[in-house]
């Protein structure tokens, strides 16, 4: 092994951790578009000596043992075709991603809870139907009261997503950084312009 990229892998040892392998299904879609389905450098290594990926794209960055040498993959293709769930779990995660982790009250971004659109004590149930997301503000506000009776509208009327449904408005949020290998990729089965 090269002594200069060890003391360097030894003085930097985040440096290597900021190389991740896109992956994507037997289709060249991503598993996930939020988050972004991502493997750290070594398991994307790992799935392709393992031969269970195909490496597609690689940074300019290598890792060395002292019997090989290989470059970062940066995007790769599983072998196998993994079968999207049709069903969507009723988590916060999904609630806030399926109304776009807004208010469905006023609009407001950030510091969000959830909210019973008929209130508990009026007989609501904790479903997709009847659960929105909302700022506390709002949530405060609209209490235990019906919407009429607080005098608040919804944006939008809450429904349950398809699986779909959140890997469309995932796409709406990419994360802060996305490397030039992936952007093929992320959008290559949108609509193009005329």
């Amino acid at each position: 092994m090269d002594g200069d990229f060890r003391t360097e892998f030894v003085r930097e040892p985040a440096a290597l951790k900021q190389h991740p392998a896109l992956v994507l299904n037997a289709d060249y879609r991503p598993l996930s578009y939020y988050p972004l389905s991502l493997w750290p450098w070594q398991e994307a290594i790992k799935a392709a000596w393992l031969n269970r990926v195909d490496i597609v794209a690689e940074y300019d960055h290598w890792v060395r043992s002292p019997s090989t040498e290989i470059r970062i993959p940066s995007v790769v293709v599983l072998k196998d075709y993994v079968k999207p769930r049709k069903r969507v779990a009723f988590t916060r995660f999904n609630l806030f991603l399926r109304d776009e982790f807004s208010c469905q009250y006023c609009g407001a971004k950030g510091d969000l809870t959830f909210d019973h659109v008929v209130p508990r004590a009026a007989g609501g149930i904790t479903s997709w139907e009847n659960v929105v997301a909302a700022c506390s503000p709002c949530n405060l506000r609209k209490g235990s009261k019906s919407l009429r009776r607080a005098g608040m509208h919804l944006r939008s009327a809450p429904r349950a997503p398809s699986a779909e449904d959140l890997r469309n408005v995932g796409r709406k949020f990419p994360p802060h950084h996305l490397h030039e290998s992936w952007i093929d990729f992320l959008y290559w089965d949108a609509e193009l312009e005329a």
